[in-house]
């Protein structure tokens, strides 16, 4: 069948010839023109060109050029983003990056789900809820700790910014830690701006001061490599079973305050603890845990490096405002509730007391801590 139209001049014009079948033949005159019947009735069945593109798996959306896929693991924030904007992004970025790259191995990522045996077990797997692997908790703890607050935060990025392993930020604080979040871009470090609630959860506490870094523990310096380096006027504090994470860092807050930086402790790990080192406000970087094999150990070693030890009571000892404190010296301080045991008050050269009133029985630890070593640095500083 001929489709035809008369132009201007009034003759009649052939453009194509259509087949029975519903193709287009070319124009018999000009051989322009005809489309073959399969070719026109591809094109009906494929849609628009993007549809196409879609079903077919090309990869392209529909989406502005400004955004991209979640699943290509890149921004999904406008070029134009501001720079909070781009630090959101970048978290969620590493997010799924450390899964394969630096962070994978992290024992902070406790969360799995069972083993599947079985091929016909995984949708089923795929919908169970996560469990708690101990084992990767057992790592977190002995690798890894939480920091939180802002003054902790911003002394422990000025004094060991390598050990962040990933850190949380609330909108608020971001403007005073520009600094830290250009460098923790830099070296590809996961970070993320959140809210209140979710810093909360990451934090672990509601007393998280508006940022949260997950760190790499520092270990306890062995007894002998401090010796070896260890100045001519050197206090050192000893600490006897003092777990409370609020006595620590008061204590910690002040050793960094009158300039005593070494610390022998049972355990290594407690003064890294998030309360602890929120409570120092910035204390714990200038401070160094010291490790022996056991407490009593630790005491002899100093001694017979020429330290003089020096034990506290509240019921006997040399009164402090009388006592001469030696330039070295270990102050050995125990628990609030016992105080020192027998074998570490027996090791003691001097005992000293703290005088006053006599209406309660003993001070805090931390707030005895600030006294004695406010005299020791008064006679030697």
């Amino acid at each position: 069948m001929n489709d035809e139209f008369k132009g201007k001049s009034g003759k009649v014009k052939v453009m194509y010839v259509r087949d029975e079948d519903g193709g287009q033949k070319p124009n018999p005159r000009t051989g322009k023109g005809g489309r073959p019947a399969a070719r026109q009735e591809d094109n009906r069945r494929s849609g628009p060109r993007t549809a196409r593109n879609n079903e077919e798996g090309s990869g392209r959306s529909g989406a502005p050029r400004g955004a991209r896929s979640e699943a290509g693991g890149r921004s999904s924030a406008p070029r134009g983003a501001s720079n909070t904007e781009r630090g959101r992004s970048f978290g969620r970025r590493d997010d799924r990056a450390d899964d394969n790259r630096s962070f994978g191995d992290s024992p902070w990522r406790t969360v799995s789900r069972p083993p599947v045996t079985d091929e016909s077990q995984l949708d089923d797997a795929a919908s169970n809820k996560p469990v708690i692997d101990p084992e990767q908790i057992r790592r977190q703890r002995q690798e890894e700790t939480r920091v939180y607050g802002e003054n902790a935060c911003k002394a422990l990025f000025l004094s060991r910014p390598e050990s962040i392993v990933r850190a949380w930020f609330i909108q608020s604080v971001t403007p005073r830690f520009r600094e830290t979040l250009r460098w923790l871009a830099a070296n590809r470090k996961a970070y993320h701006v959140v809210d209140d609630a979710e810093l909360t959860k990451a934090s672990g506490t509601e007393h998280h001061g508006g940022v949260c870094f997950i760190i790499k523990k520092r270990m306890g310096m062995p007894v002998t490599e401090w010796l070896s380096k260890a100045p001519t006027k050197d206090c050192v504090l000893a600490l006897e079973d003092v777990s409370n994470p609020h006595n620590l860092g008061g204590i910690m807050r002040s050793c960094a305050h009158f300039g005593v930086k070494g610390l022998l402790v049972n355990d290594a790990s407690l003064l890294e603890s998030g309360a602890a080192v929120r409570t120092a406000e910035g204390g714990a970087e200038h401070v160094q845990a010291i490790s022996g094999e056991n407490f009593a150990d630790g005491l002899e070693a100093f001694r017979k490096a020429g330290y003089t030890i020096v034990t506290t009571s509240s019921h006997e000892g040399t009164p402090l405002a009388k006592a001469e404190l030696p330039a070295k010296m270990v102050l050995v301080l125990g628990q609030e509730s016992e105080g020192l045991s027998d074998s570490a008050f027996q090791q003691g050269d001097i005992s000293l007391s703290i005088g006053g009133t006599g209406n309660v029985e003993s001070l805090n630890v931390s707030v005895a801590t600030g006294i004695l070593l406010a005299e020791w640095w008064r006679q030697n500083a």
